[in-house]
């Protein structure tokens, strides 16, 4: 009879703690799914000198997180583009406005942002790959006509202009893929950091991408890398895939019917399993994404990204979970 009582309060009791867990909201759901977070940085209609962020939990709505989160010692924060390195700090580059170099800044909780640096990119670009005709130089030529393959020299033998950076990881190397003109028409070019505290860069490699081509970001599905990219002679996005990151690239159809006058391409993914892009289109003011459900393949018509259209201007997106 003591056994039957004891069992019975204790299955009582314990009743009681489902009861309470299933009672208040969230408690109980907390541990079961960790859920994403989307942070965004962007410079605005209104500035290019300062820098905003917000977050969401969708990749969709957005809220402020902090405006007016970080303004550098001197010149643009254009083109941010954020990442969480392994020791937990965020990291964004951006472009500067003084032509050649890129710079760097370091926050530990995404609102409070410490300036590192405008790193010079290596003037000595008299004989690297196509920064200066608008055609390319070897097998970075113009892929047809005439001049196909051939290219022309570049028309500075320095550096004039550094644009449009974009953070990269891969296989835990923290890389920068940004776009570099001589004189004439930008190439997409890559370089890795060489040490933990990013300070020291190699110098820049051709991602292998035809001259004319800017703001480009890189993903990786599988074994296969993606360049989403502008090209800055049509004024349209376009998609090249590789099997190494510096290429060879091939170019891929985009057969949504986008238009033109879109840059700033961000790519994430959406909680899902979607990919998701991000555009600006620069000369309406507006700011679209579009989703694609099976790995890059199709994409869906441009919907305006609610809140911030109208607002931001060729915005970096990083996802990390919640």
């Amino acid at each position: 009879m003591h056994s039957k009582r004891t069992f019975s309060a204790a299955s009582a009791a314990l009743l009681l703690v489902v009861g309470l867990l299933v009672a208040i909201p969230g408690l109980n759901g907390a541990a079961s799914a960790a859920g994403w977070r989307y942070t965004m940085v962007a410079f605005s209609n209104a500035s290019d000198r300062t820098m905003d962020v917000y977050q969401s939990t969708d990749g969709t709505d957005y809220q402020v997180l902090q405006r007016g989160a970080y303004t550098p010692p001197t010149g643009l924060v254009r083109d941010p583009s954020i990442f969480r390195n392994t020791d937990g700090t965020y990291y964004v580059t951006y472009t500067t406005g003084d032509p050649s170099n890129i710079g760097l800044a370091s926050s530990r909780d995404r609102v409070h942002w410490t300036f590192m640096e405008n790193w010079p990119v290596p003037l000595c670009c008299f004989l690297l790959p196509g920064t200066g005709d608008g055609k390319g130089w070897g097998n970075l030529g113009s892929s047809s006509g005439s001049d196909a393959g051939r290219g022309l020299p570049s028309l500075s033998p320095f550096t004039t202009k550094a644009w449009a950076p974009d953070w990269f990881v891969d296989n835990g190397r923290v890389n920068i893929v940004f776009s570099m003109s001589t004189g004439g028409g930008f190439v997409p070019y890559v370089m890795t950091a060489l040490d933990p505290g990013l300070r020291v860069w190699s110098f820049p490699v051709p991602l292998g991408i035809q001259a004319d081509h800017i703001d480009t970001t890189i993903v990786k599905i599988g074994g296969t890398y993606h360049a989403i990219t502008k090209n800055e002679t049509k004024k349209v996005i376009e998609h090249w895939t590789a099997p190494t990151l510096t290429g060879p690239y091939t170019p891929v159809p985009i057969t949504a019917n986008w238009g033109s006058m879109l840059e700033g391409p961000a790519v994430v993914q959406l909680p899902n399993g979607t990919w998701r892009i991000y555009l600006d289109a620069y000369t309406r003011g507006k700011y679209f994404y579009a989703d694609s459900t099976d790995g890059l393949r199709t994409w869906s018509a441009l919907k305006e990204l609610p809140g911030l259209s109208g607002t931001v201007r060729h915005a970096g997106v990083m996802r990390e979970p919640a």
